[in-house]
């Protein structure tokens, strides 16, 4: 389907979600987020709800940090990780309206260094390009220059890598989500707007918004204060994982993920979008703003979707994901950081919507709290519960049954340097730099020169090697598959989730490594 006709069937869509009834029950929020956060034992949570542009609902539970004693509150910030990316967005679109830049000025005349893996892509890439997932790169290309953290890739690294990332699919063809293009538009809008995107992010969207607590680029930890950590869940326990020190850094995947907010701000930013004040119509123009709520990618619409939702059309535009629900039309996007995830979903035409930020591995909590916030608005009728939509899930994942992709991990052992000798030494690959497999006291382990926490010990299963990461906080392990090149002394190394339903930003398959000498 076109643009255009996915336009057209918007017109419709909202003369059916006018059907609805404007007189639904008011929905108890507090049991709902009750019901959520014991059915998935999180750590903390923070919700907002908006009706016609008021707030009606702010709710908090649990601690920034599991048996501390500092209980969340509205002002307690959080990662809100990928809906970062509706503020970069945002940012584009000031410059924009301040003509220092054009959607459709190619990348180059901005990052004259800017490569794709084909040159004739890199002709054509425009600053809109960058924002839509549909720039050929594969599904999380790239992200293990950004992920886990802390590593010591920069921005310049990701703009030269960006080259030597093999294409999954053809330019503008189709969805597939990235965020290193993010972090090359944050760039972009440094070089167009004459300050470091940090900067910029603060003058020309948190200042004029009154986003008073958020912060982005390097902050002191105690002098902000009230800053949710992330958490994992191991035995039924949420143990903080990751903690923030003293300072916080600035971090690389800033544009794309590294923004936090506190609720409160999470609200201003919503409204902003929903029912905004004439100074925020004027702090950026009716014609940006439809831009980047407008649909420029479609994505495939999920079984799930349409059995739940009734989404005929699902799209993304910038920044932002858009979506049919039960007739209605809904802009959203969601946030996942490991330990961290949010969601912000708006109803454009109810001036309602609702935000969340959850300090916890959450990646079902999530889905199903959005479910029960939409369906308040959309279906308030269908009378779904929280377990209702937590079992469907379970069922659909195979979790009651105890499936998993994961082959049975109990028979592995450490690998002897006796067999592993053909294939240890330092292996390179074009964008992701050095990686050893070298013999350390007694055993062989594997470490990435620029991402530290991407080190382990070289198991075997059966006859195949893998690496069973040191921080168990970094999922999933990989495996090693060493080839010899026919014909010459060169060994090549390609490596691939264990788990290959693992998070797509564990993009080890996107690495090809080559032997550059052997071990120190």
């Amino acid at each position: 389907m076109t643009v255009t006709g996915v336009m057209t069937l918007l017109f419709a869509i909202t003369l059916l979600g006018s059907a609805h009834s404007a007189n639904k029950p008011r929905n108890d929020y507090d049991r709902i987020v009750d019901a959520v956060v014991a059915r998935y034992h999180l750590p903390g949570i923070a919700v907002g709800v908006i009706e016609n542009g008021n707030v009606v609902y702010v709710g908090t539970r649990g601690e920034t940090i599991t048996g501390s004693g500092q209980k969340i509150t509205a002002q307690t910030l959080f990662k809100i990780a990928s809906n970062s990316k509706a503020m970069t967005t945002a940012l584009l679109g000031r410059l924009v309206d301040q003509r220092k830049l054009r959607w459709d000025d190619p990348v180059t005349k901005y990052l004259p260094q800017f490569r794709m893996h084909d040159p004739w892509v890199t002709q054509q890439m425009r600053v809109a390009d960058l924002l839509t997932h549909s720039s050929g790169l594969p599904e999380g290309g790239g992200d293990l220059m950004l992920w886990p953290e802390p590593n010591t890739f920069t921005r310049a690294d990701i703009i030269h890598g960006l080259a030597y990332i093999r294409p999954g699919y053809s330019f503008r063809s189709q969805y597939q989500y990235d965020n290193l293009l993010y972090v090359v538009a944050g760039e972009v809008a440094a070089a167009a707007g004459g300050a470091p995107y940090e900067t910029l992010m603060h003058r020309e969207v948190f200042e004029p918004l009154k986003l008073s607590r958020c912060q982005v680029g390097e902050w002191n930890r105690d002098a902000v204060g009230n800053v949710a950590q992330p958490h994992r869940q191991e035995n039924d326990r949420n143990i903080a994982i990751r903690e923030d020190g003293a300072v916080v850094p600035a971090i690389t995947s800033d544009a794309a993920g590294g923004i936090r907010c506190d609720l409160d701000d999470m609200l201003v930013w919503a409204r902003n979008w929903l029912d905004p004040t004439l100074p925020q119509q004027a702090w950026l123009s009716s014609t940006q703003r439809e831009i980047l709520q407008s649909p420029h990618m479609l994505i495939p619409v999920s079984a799930q979707r349409r059995a739940w939702d009734r989404t005929h059309v699902y799209a993304y535009g910038y920044g932002w994901r858009l979506a049919d629900v039960d007739g209605e039309w809904t802009v959203s996007h969601t946030g996942t950081l490991s330990g961290m995830y949010s969601a912000l979903t708006l109803l454009p035409d109810r001036k309602s919507g609702f935000v969340f930020m959850i300090n916890g591995e959450a990646e079902d909590a999530r889905t199903v709290l959005i479910e029960m916030l939409t369906k308040h608005f959309t279906a308030p009728d269908e009378h779904r519960n929280v377990n209702w939509y937590a079992n469907a899930l379970e069922q659909a994942a195979g979790k009651s049954s105890g499936k998993s992709s994961a082959p049975d991990m109990s028979a592995q052992r450490p690998a002897t340097i006796a067999r592993m000798k053909a294939w240890t030494g330092t292996y390179r690959d074009p964008w992701f730099g050095d990686v050893t497999v070298c013999e350390r006291d007694g055993a062989v382990h594997f470490t990435a020169a620029k991402s530290p926490q991407l080190a382990g010990a070289v198991m075997q299963l059966g006859s195949r090697y893998l690496v069973h990461w040191d921080n168990r906080s970094v999922a999933p392990d990989a495996w090693l598959n060493f080839h010899p090149v026919q014909g010459a002394a060169a060994i090549t190394l390609d490596m691939a989730k264990v788990d290959a339903q693992g998070d797509f930003s564990s993009d080890y398959e996107d690495l090809h490594f080559s032997r550059v000498r052997g071990c120190h």
